[in-house]
This record gives structure tokens, sequence and C-alpha cells, in this order.
């Protein structure tokens, strides 16, 4: 029993070194090339750092999850290409992170407007969906005419 916590402790230990260290050595490249980038090296600094077949890949990637390498490399404050990539939260920058400023509760049509506990956010704009007839429900789901918005439904009665 000891010796395999002693042999598991021994394999956190050298996992962890080994991704302080190339942590530390990203971050010192990072701030060398600290010009303008194309979206092609963009794109290098976001590629893994192990192939996920070696063992030290695969170590990584379960004891440390990527995006925890990444975090404060590449911030959209200085590279708003990063929104523009895809699988991205949105093409917008607020403060530091990558959000949708049509539908977004928190940033709703510019960086820090909050909408309300009951409302979404559908254009930039704060909407009730319980009672707006574009709005019913959910953003752009718009009542027929002559029909209202009661409770999110249209036409309730």
């Amino acid at each position: 029993m000891k010796l395999s916590k002693l042999l598991l402790f021994l394999v956190l230990a050298i996992t962890f070194s080994h991704y302080a260290s190339h942590a530390a050595e990203v971050e010192t490249n990072s701030k060398e090339n600290a010009t303008n980038l194309s979206d092609d090296e963009v794109s290098n600094h976001l590629a893994p750092i192990e192939d996920e077949d070696s063992p030290m890949g695969l170590a990584r990637r379960l004891l440390f999850p990527f995006q925890s390498l990444q975090k404060g490399l590449l911030t959209c404050n200085k590279y708003p290409r990063v929104c523009r990539r895809k699988g991205s939260a949105g093409p917008d920058c607020c403060k530091k992170k990558c959000v949708n400023v049509e539908r977004d509760r928190n940033n709703c049509g510019r960086c820090g407007k909050k909408c309300k506990y009951s409302k979404i956010c559908c254009k930039g704009k704060c909407v009730n969906p319980l009672f707006n007839r574009k709005h019913c429900g959910g953003c752009n789901i718009e009542c027929s005419k002559g029909s209202f918005c009661v409770y999110g439904m249209c036409g309730y009665a």
C-alpha cells in the first residue's frame, strides 16, 4: 500500500514539475513575442503541447485541463482575434473574456450592462420573455397579430 502511494505521488510530482516548467517557458516566450500575431501564429499558440497518445500528454490531459494552460496567455484584450475562433463564447471582448453582447445577460448590448433577474438579453436589449410579444418565451419568438404574450406563451387563455 505504501509503495503504491509513493509511486502515485512520484508520478504526480513529475507531471506537475513538467507542467510548471513548460508553463513558465510558454509565458516567457509569449512575453518575448508580444508583437501582433497573425491568425496562424495564434493557432500555433493554442495547439496542444504534447501528443495525446504520449504518456505525458495523456497524464496532463487527465490531471490538468488544457484551458488552465492557456489561461492568461492569450487574452482577448491583447489579441482580439481569439474571440473569432471556432468554439469561442462570442466575438466581443469584455473584461478579458470573449462574450456575445447580443445574448449575454451580464454584457447585454455593451460590456458590463447586466439584465435584471427576470429578463434575458435578445439582440442586445434586456427584455422580459414572459410578456414581450416579439420575444415571447425566448429570443425572437414573435406572437401572431391579435394574440398577446402572457407567461411566455402566445394567446394564453
